[in-house]
């Protein structure tokens, strides 16, 4: 200090401290020249004793003059010492630096101007203070006085040259405190980061992209800015960084990919399009690398498929596309659970797109890695099968495509259709709504005979008699309406002369007796009138509700249908199907007169020529043979006849069996089962009636108290009401009571 006194005069100290600028500028000038004339003489000493005396008496003083005029004194020495001024650095850049967060805002423009001088002055060996001097600048550059943040702005524009320029700058010390940086907010501040983070990728000896991933997601944030012109340079600086990664051979594709999956969900929509547009490259350039990554990025590329963007939608779907042609092996990283998990969660997606594409990679990994997946079956089955309920028939089309793809070994085939049964069974919308489309899709992807034969044999031992009933009924309509199933029926109409046939007769046969209906739409379909007839004549009272005159009305719109256009042509040949006629005349019998239906049928057999009859009743012979038998009557001698005459039956010793069809059998077992509903159905209305009862009793129990609860008076008066009353005994009635 005493050193410092001896060589700057009092004068020159004094105005130093001046409030007038001009007077500060002056005694800056003089100390230059003290430190130059120190520095000629090597007196070094001496010259850090100038500078602590600036250090401790001036720019540390809490008066704001001291300070101003101990920062102009730093720079005047930095100037004075010229080359020689790296070596007393470590005493002048601190306090300058101690400035920049001073209250005073001259002061902090000072202190701006003063390391603006000294950086003139040191260039290169500037840098060792770079980090303190970015994060002084970064703050500064949001200044709240504009002469501040201008002079903070040249600043920055000679510290950006000086580092340029360069060889000791360290990227790696510099990394963590722009990472630290980039979440930060304020316009100016992110202006400030993104300018430097283009300078410092312009540098070719600095490796910008090596490090890209500790500020990409900062750059993506800024993406989002409600400043344009911040975000245009943030998306400037991302595209020249895009480039890069498409010309550089070595890149951390993994690290990125993490950020790039997040930023694809943004709620901003420039953002979500960048994002999927560097996600599209990455693909396309990442190979290997990015395997561990798949489900993550198909995890965003998914909900961009359905985005509002059109743009966004685009590059989303080419992506997929590009993602599910990569054929990567599990041995290599590649996850399938995960692609199952991401895809199963995705099916709960509200827009169709999505749901769509999720299904599409289900039905990939099921072709390519079928026995990965079949591992995770538990975890995705029960998702597959709620899919089913889907508003889109588009969706429930391709889910039906993958459970037939899971269902092509017959363990799994057995539990898809349980499991859709037990669906049916919880779910009424989703049979009157889906059941038609579902069942017939998988009798296109499985084999028909071999769904409805599972879906019978299921059904036969339905302990729900209700759900049954109505499963049967809709599975027999399906039967009989749908193209796909038309090999099915034609297999059916051969149940008199082909064992294939009748097996599947027999098959069906148990389940169908639940629904009178659906057994007597059977017998109608495979030609066996006889038998329908007997069902017909077996219906007792119970037996005829609403519920089976609906069905009887659906099944004679049926038989005006193509489907049932040979029964109607045999009934040009009444003599040779006099069963047909007899179960026909019955159903006619069951419906109301007044109905649509018996209109319609009554009309049809109307249309009935009488000319085959003989006087005798007794069937006419006729050149042409019919390939299926069918039993007409009794003979005499209790065989059967067949349509073209022929006796059958006699080789059993059954005139009631044909092709191996116990028919006496098949009514004892249909009537057993129709039995079982009646009980059910009684039991039904027993705990209604019951229940109805017990509710009445307990509100007449709730009147009787009432009326204990009332006046005397009240009762009184109803007493001599009553008696006013004139007698009724000598005009009752048999069954009357008398009051």
């Amino acid at each position: 200090m005493a050193d410092a006194l001896s060589v700057i005069p009092a004068n020159v100290l004094r105005n130093l401290s001046d409030k007038l600028y001009e007077k500060r500028k002056n005694a800056a000038l003089e100390v230059e020249g003290i430190v130059k004339q120190l520095a000629a003489a090597g007196d070094h000493d001496k010259i850090s004793a100038v500078i602590d005396l600036l250090t401790s008496e001036y720019t540390y003083s809490p008066q704001a003059n001291h300070r101003k005029g101990g920062l102009i004194g730093l720079a005047a020495a930095t100037v004075g010492l010229t080359s020689e001024a790296a070596q007393h650095l470590e005493q002048i850049v601190p306090p300058v630096l101690h400035s920049f967060s001073d209250q005073d805002s001259r002061v902090r423009y000072y202190a701006c101007e003063a390391l603006y001088n000294i950086a003139k002055v040191v260039r290169g060996d500037f840098i060792v203070f770079f980090n303190q001097i970015f994060d002084a600048l970064c703050k500064l550059s949001a200044d709240s006085d504009a002469n501040v943040q201008s002079a903070a702005h040249l600043l920055d524009r000679l510290v950006k040259d000086i580092v340029t320029e360069s060889d000791q700058f360290s990227i790696e010390e510099f990394i963590p405190l722009l990472r630290e940086r980039m979440n930060v907010l304020n316009p100016y501040v992110r202006q400030f980061l993104v300018g430097w983070i283009t300078v410092l990728d312009s540098v070719p000896d600095i490796d910008m992209l090596g490090f890209l991933p500790d500020f990409l997601d900062g750059l993506f944030n800024m993406l989002s800015d409600s400043s344009h012109e911040i975000r245009q340079q943030a998306d400037s600086a991302l595209s020249e960084f895009l480039q890069e990664i498409k010309n550089s051979p070595s890149v951390d594709y993994g690290r990125m990919a993490e950020i790039l999956v997040q930023r694809a969900a943004s709620s901003d929509e420039f953002t979500r399009l960048t994002a999927i547009t560097w996600i599209n490259e990455f693909v396309k350039l990442g190979g290997d690398q990015l395997v561990p990554y798949y489900a993550d990025i198909l995890g965003a590329i998914l909900p961009c498929i359905s985005d509002k963007e059109e743009k966004i939608r685009v590059v989303a779907r080419e992506t997929n596309e590009e993602l599910r042609a990569i054929k990567a092996d599990p041995a290599e990283g590649f996850d399938v659970g995960a692609i199952l998990s991401i895809a199963r969660r995705q099916l709960s997606s509200e827009w169709d797109a999505t749901r769509i594409e999720a299904l599409h990679w289900i039905s990939a990994l099921l072709n390519r890695h079928r026995a990965e997946v079949l591992n995770f079956l538990d975890d995705i089955f029960d998702t597959l099968l709620k899919v089913l309920s889907d508003a889109s028939d588009e969706v429930v089309l391709l889910v039906l495509d993958v459970h037939a793809c899971i269902a092509k070994d017959p363990q799994h085939f057995r539990q898809l259709v349980v499991f859709l049964m037990h669906n049916f069974r919880i779910d009424n919308s989703l049979l009157e709504k889906r059941g038609a489309l579902i069942i017939r899709r998988l009798c296109v992807l499985l084999d028909a005979e071999r769904v409805y034969r599972e879906l019978s044999k299921i059904l036969e031992g339905e302990a729900d008699l209700d759900f049954a009933s109505i499963m049967v009924q809709a599975l027999n309509l399906i039967l009989l309406t749908s193209s796909e199933l038309a090999e099915l029926r034609d297999l059916l109409k051969q149940s008199l002369v082909n064992a294939a046939g009748r097996d599947l007769f027999l098959s069906l046969y148990a389940s169908w007796c639940h629904s009178p209906m659906a057994i007597i739409s059977l017998c109608l379909l495979v030609q066996m009138y006889q038998h329908a007839s007997g069902v017909i004549q077996s219906l007792v009272e119970e037996d005829i509700n609403v519920k089976f005159l609906v069905q009887l009305d659906k099944l004679i719109r049926l038989l005006e249908t193509p489907i049932f256009a040979y029964l109607r042509l045999q009934l040009l040949e009444p003599g040779r199907y006099t069963w047909l006629l007899k179960a026909l005349y019955g159903l006619l019998m069951l419906l109301p007169q007044q109905s649509a239906a018996f209109k319609i049928l009554r009309t049809r057999l109307k249309t009935v020529p009488s000319y085959s009859f003989s006087g005798d009743h007794q069937v006419k012979r006729t050149s042409s043979g019919n390939p299926y038998s069918q039993i007409l009557h009794h003979s005499p001698s209790g065989s059967q006849l067949s349509e073209d005459g022929d006796v059958v039956g006699q080789e059993s010793g059954n005139p009631n069996s044909q092709n191996g069809i116990n028919f006496t059998s098949k009514l004892q077992q249909f009537e057993q089962v129709q039995r079982q509903h009646r009980i059910h159905t009684r039991e039904l209305a027993h705990l209604r009636n019951t229940s109805t009862s017990t509710s009445t009793s307990s509100l007449k129990e709730v009147q009787r108290s009432e009326e204990t609860r009332r006046p005397t008076s009240s009762s009184s008066t109803s007493t001599v009401e009553v008696n006013r009353m004139p007698s009724r005994s000598s005009r009752k009635g048999p069954g009357q009571l008398q009051l």
